[in-house]
């Protein structure tokens, strides 16, 4: 079974696209941390101009390779379920914080059951909870 960065690589020329230090960078720290705004992308790949990250993630949105999450009117970027095992989220409406939930059997036949009664095709979704965290409930 090839590994998370073959996958990735093989993405990335498939699409005719060459592999880059950037963009194994900016690959290399989702993967690692997760969830993550572009200002903390910055951060963390203080050796990458601010444009190429961004030009990068807007590559990555076309290939999908990674995924928004909205959050207010902000977002955050994670890896797409192509390279991360399916989860679903709680955001946080005040601070921003996203807690990964695992996807659980039941959900999932819930879901594609709501879809089929409606005579949809479920091909993927996204499953998230708004709310508070403990520290901003305290």
């Amino acid at each position: 079974m090839p590994s998370v960065h073959e996958n990735f690589k093989a993405a990335i020329q498939q699409a005719g696209y060459s592999l880059t230090n950037s963009r194994l960078s900016v690959f290399n720290v989702l993967f690692a941390r997760g969830t993550q705004s572009l200002h903390e992308l910055t951060l963390a790949i203080p050796d990458v101009d601010r444009s190429t990250i961004y030009r990068t993630i807007g590559l990555f949105e076309q290939l999908g390779i990674v995924q928004r999450l909205q959050i207010g009117w902000k977002y955050k970027l994670e890896l797409s379920d192509r390279f991360t095992h399916h989860h679903h989220h709680a955001i946080c409406t005040r601070c921003g914080m996203i807690i990964d939930l695992p996807e659980t059997p039941e959900i999932e036949r819930q879901l594609r059951q709501l879809a089929g009664n409606h005579n949809f095709s479920m091909q993927d979704h996204q499953l998230e909870i708004r709310g508070l965290c403990a520290n901003c409930q305290a």
